[in-house]
């Protein structure tokens, strides 16, 4: 069965799922001031198969998966596809997640979380974890793909403590998964030092001689268009997977207007602070909205002053009424 993976373009773009930052607010963002031609893909947070499973916890870990329709309607016109991004570690909760995740959302791809540095997480054996356990990591890949029609990829990194990725890769493509999405750090490094993209180049050879038909996509300090069709070419990916860059610029995905104006970035503050309202309410500390504020108030004179203003305000009124008073 054809899937959207096999329809891409060479050298494609995708954003990486993100905790408490790619929710439906901060994608349809992103989607509104991207250039079609330079994103293509768009994940969910990572969520929790015990958490989907739990008949409480499902109220609270199922908001990772609400799509708005403004959304829905946004990607459809831009012919950007979104990815359910799952974790765990029964491969039971998998199947039965991705089945129910199947049936009742409307998804384009579901992507299997191995590659989350966190402590805690890799404590209890989920995400990198997963690394050190390659036959349950098979079993979860091969239980999530008889579960779903939809194209199933995985997110992974180069190893633990050490790069082990020719290994590593070549245990991922035994199952012949739709995608990997390889980050250039182990999971010891958790955000620190460079991504080593010559591991990566490693993992597109292994991809080369066992899986040909899995796309291979990079992932790891790229800050620039520009400078992920430069990677994808120099390293043989299929793709390319931006992170922390789009921190640097929200606009990163539209070569025309990378350098918005104040005005410009104003604008944009307020459309993402009313859509966050209208969308969490109450639902979601404004906190949680604080931490995108930087992103807009940058490069532009009494930004910093603006930025601190914000960052003490404590309802959406006082951010409403900061904004205004520098437009």
């Amino acid at each position: 069965m054809s899937h959207f993976w096999e329809l891409l373009p060479k050298s494609f773009f995708a954003l990486a799922p993100m905790e408490d930052v790619t929710d439906t607010v901060f994608r349809e963002i992103v989607a509104e001031l991207a250039d079609p031609a330079y994103l293509h893909i768009l994940y969910t947070e990572f969520t929790s198969v015990d958490g989907m499973n739990h008949p409480v916890g499902k109220i609270r870990v199922g908001e990772r998966l609400l799509v708005n329709d403004s959304e829905r309607i946004l990607l459809k016109q831009k012919n950007i596809q979104l990815v359910a991004q799952i974790w765990g570690k029964k491969p039971e909760l998998f199947h039965k997640i991705a089945r129910e995740i199947t049936l009742e959302h409307d998804f384009d791809g579901l992507d299997i979380n191995m590659g989350c540095p966190a402590k805690n997480i890799i404590k209890n054996g989920g995400c990198s974890a997963l690394i050190d356990q390659p036959n349950l990591a098979k079993e979860i890949i091969l239980a999530t793909k008889e579960a779903t029609h939809l194209p199933v990829s995985i997110k992974t990194r180069t190893g633990i403590r050490i790069h082990d990725t020719e290994n590593w890769m070549a245990t991922l493509m035994e199952t012949q998964p739709a995608a990997v999405i390889l980050h250039g750090r182990m999971q010891k490094q958790q955000s620190e030092g460079l991504a080593n993209w010559e591991e990566i180049a490693k993992g597109v050879q292994v991809r080369n001689q066992l899986s040909p038909e899995t796309k291979f996509v990079g992932n790891g300090d790229v800050i620039s268009v520009e400078q992920g069709f430069e990677y994808a070419e120099k390293y043989g990916l299929d793709g390319i997977m931006i992170g922390r860059g789009i921190f640097q610029n929200p606009w990163f995905f539209n070569r025309i207007r990378h350098s918005p104006t104040k005005s410009e970035k104003l604008a944009q503050l307020l459309f993402h602070t009313q859509l966050f309202e209208k969308t969490w309410g109450g639902k979601k500390n404004i906190n949680l909205l604080k931490r995108f504020y930087k992103i807009y108030t940058n490069d532009f004179a009494g930004a910093a002053r603006l930025r601190a203003l914000l960052m003490e305000a404590n309802s959406y009124p006082e951010v409403y009424a900061i904004i205004q008073d520098e437009q």
